[in-house]
C-alpha cells in the first residue's frame, strides 16, 4: 500500500512539471467575410503565439484557437476589428487538462491485465510497444511485429502485420499517432489490433481475406513527450530540433503530416520552424517520415486502402489536401466512405462529414494521405478525424474511448469487406 501511495505522489509531482496552460483560453471563431478569413489565415501561417486546434477552413465556418493569456486582449481586439463572431469555449485550458487527468486517475484498473494496455485509459508509447510485442507472442500464427526504423530519439517504430497466411490477398495499411497530442488515435489503432486478433473467431473473414499492416504510433518521440514529466500534453510535432525555418529558427519539431513528398510545401504549411505546421526543410526531411514512407512502399503493391487516424472534428477525408481539384476516382472514394460512415453513425448516431480535405477543411500539403495515393499508388486513401466536434478537443474523456472505437470499427469492417 505504501508503495502505491508513493507511486501516486511521484506521478502527481511529475505531471505538475509538465508545461502548464494556466490562463490560456480556447476561442471558437467564425470569419464572416474574406478580409476576416484572410486575417486568420495570416495569423495561422505566420504567428507562433496562437495554437489553431482547428485551422481556418473558410468564411462562415468556425475554427478553434488557443490563445495565451498575454495575447487574449489583442486577440479580442482583432475579433472586433474584423467583426468576427467568437466565443470562449475553454476559459482556462489548464483546468480542462487537470479535470481530464483526475478523471483518468479515478478509473479502476484491472488487477492482472493480460496486456500492458486496456482501453479504459490512455497509455504512453512504452506501454503500447510492450502491448504489440505481447499480443504477437500470444498469437504467433496471426501477428508479427517488426521495427520500420528508429525515431530521432532512438525509439523503434513498430509495424504490426496481422495475417492468417496465404498468397494474393489485398491489404490495408493503417497508422496512428502522427500528431502527438491526438491520444484517441493510438487508442483506437491498438484497440483495432486487439479486436482483429483476440476476437478473430467472431469474425474470421477480416483476417482470412485481408492482410493488415498497422503502425500504432508513427511519431513516438512526440507522443511520449505528451506523457513525459517535463513534457507538454498539447505537443503536436516530432522532437528533432530544426534550424532551417524563418530567421534560422532553432525551435523544436516538424509537423510530420506536412512533411510527405507529394506536392510538398504547396500551401497550408509553414516555413517557420516554431510553427505547429512547420513542413521541415525538405520533403521527407524527418527520419520518421522516411521510415513510414519506406514501410508503405514495401507493401504498396498489395495495399488497396490506407487509413491514417487523427482527432478531432469527425471527418472522413479523401485526397487531395494540396488542391481543391478532385482525384479522377473521387466518386469511388466518396461512395466507399459514405457506406462506411453510414455504418459508423448507426451505432450511436455520431455524424461525420465526408469529402476531400481541401474542400471540407483547408489546404494542407505534404500530408501522408495525399502521398499514399499520389506517391505510393494506394487507390483508397483516407484521413479519419475521430471524436469529438470540439467540446473536449484533444482531451477526449477516457470514458469515450470504447464508444469511439466501437463505432469506427463498423466503418473499418465496410472498408475491409470492399476488398473481399
Amino acid at each position: 500500500m505504501k508503495v502505491l501511495i508513493l507511486l501516486s505522489i511521484f506521478a502527481a509531482s511529475a505531471i505538475a512539471l509538465q508545461k502548464r496552460y494556466d490562463g490560456y483560453q480556447l476561442f471558437q471563431v467564425t470569419p464572416k467575410d474574406r478580409a476576416s478569413y484572410d486575417a486568420l489565415v495570416q495569423l495561422y501561417e505566420q504567428s507562433e503565439d496562437y495554437d489553431f486546434w482547428v485551422a481556418p477552413r473558410g468564411i462562415d465556418i468556425s475554427m478553434d484557437v488557443m490563445v495565451p493569456p498575454a495575447r487574449v486582449a489583442t486577440f479580442i481586439e482583432l475579433m472586433h476589428a474584423f467583426r468576427m463572431e467568437y466565443r470562449v469555449k475553454m476559459i482556462d485550458v489548464q483546468t480542462v487538462l487537470d479535470m481530464a487527468r483526475e478523471e483518468r486517475a479515478q478509473i479502476p484498473r484491472v488487477a492482472t491485465p493480460r496486456y500492458s494496455v486496456d482501453w479504459n485509459s490512455y497509455y504512453d508509447f512504452n506501454a503500447i510497444s510492450a502491448f504489440v510485442n505481447e499480443i504477437a507472442a500470444a498469437h504467433p500464427n496471426f501477428v508479427t511485429v517488426s521495427s520500420i526504423g528508429r525515431s530521432h530519439e532512438g525509439r523503434d517504430i513498430p509495424l504490426v502485420k496481422i495475417s492468417s497466411g496465404g498468397a494474393g490477398k489485398k491489404a490495408i495499411v493503417i497508422d496512428g499517432g502522427i500528431h502527438a497530442r491526438e491520444w484517441i488515435s493510438p487508442a483506437f489503432v491498438t484497440w483495432l489490433i486487439n479486436e482483429l486478433v483476440e476476437n478473430y473467431a467472431a469474425h474470421p473473414q477480416y483476417v482470412d481475406n485481408v492482410d493488415w499492416y498497422i503502425m500504432p504510433v508513427i511519431n513516438p518521440d512526440g507522443y511520449q513527450y505528451t506523457f513525459a514529466p517535463l513534457g507538454d500534453r498539447l505537443w503536436r510535432k516530432n522532437r528533432r530540433p530544426n534550424n532551417n525555418g524563418i530567421g534560422g529558427s532553432s525551435c523544436m519539431g516538424t509537423d510530420m503530416n506536412r512533411n510527405f513528398g507529394f506536392h510538398w510545401n504547396e500551401g497550408g504549411s509553414s516555413a517557420n520552424g516554431c510553427s505547429d505546421t512547420f513542413h521541415g526543410g525538405a520533403a521527407f526531411s524527418e527520419v520518421e517520415s522516411q521510415h513510414v514512407r519506406d514501410a508503405i512502399l514495401g507493401v504498396a503493391n498489395q495495399a488497396q486502402i490506407y487509413l491514417t487516424f487523427h482527432a478531432y472534428g469527425q471527418y472522413w477525408l479523401t485526397p487531395w489536401g494540396y488542391t481543391s481539384a478532385l482525384p479522377s476516382d473521387y466518386t469511388q472514394l466518396y461512395n466507399l466512405a459514405v457506406s462506411a460512415v453510414n455504418q459508423l453513425t448507426a451505432v450511436y448516431g455520431t455524424r461525420y462529414t465526408i469529402g476531400s480535405s481541401t474542400n471540407v477543411l483547408y489546404v494542407a500539403s505534404g500530408g501522408s494521405d495525399d502521398w499514399a495515393k499520389g506517391g505510393a499508388g494506394i487507390p483508397f486513401s483516407y484521413t479519419v478525424e475521430m471524436r469529438d466536434e470540439g467540446l473536449y478537443g484533444f482531451e477526449l474523456p477516457a470514458r469515450q474511448i470504447i464508444p469511439n472505437n466501437l463505432e469506427v470499427w463498423e466503418a473499418i469492417k465496410v472498408m475491409a469487406e470492399s476488398l473481399f
